[in-house]
């Protein structure tokens, strides 16, 4: 390392650069604990809100929500099934809920094949 030093392939700036460069890394600091700051004053007013109602996932409650508590026609199984991801696949919710979607999802992804099954052997009778 000494002798890369006095090779002259490195150049070693004088203290005038070294101190801005010390200056413009406070600068990020005092930056990066003021939005620090900001969001912990965020997410305190967050903490404030009342409790949210969660999504149930009891299978009769997802049923009745996709619509499979009545006579459904297969042609129409498919569009439930999307129209139900759309709102609410774990990629499109809260990262809090997101354990609680994977597990509605995959609950409705369930109900809709059994009813898709039952579509078919009807139609086979």
């Amino acid at each position: 390392m000494a002798d890369e030093l006095h090779s002259g392939r490195i150049k070693v700036s004088g203290e005038t650069f070294a101190a801005e460069y010390r200056e413009a890394g406070a600068d990020l600091a005092a930056e990066f604990a003021a939005l620090l700051d900001q969001a912990k004053l965020a997410l305190a007013s967050e903490q404030a809100r009342p409790e949210e109602k969660l999504p149930p996932i009891d299978p009769e409650a997802i049923a009745a929500e996709l619509g499979l508590d009545h006579p459904v026609k297969s042609a129409d199984l498919g569009r439930m099934r999307r129209s139900f991801a759309f709102a609410n696949h774990p990629d499109r919710v809260a990262p809090h809920l997101r354990q609680r979607a994977m597990i509605r999802m995959q609950v409705a992804n369930m109900l809709i094949d059994e009813a898709k099954r039952r579509a078919v052997a009807g139609a086979r009778r």
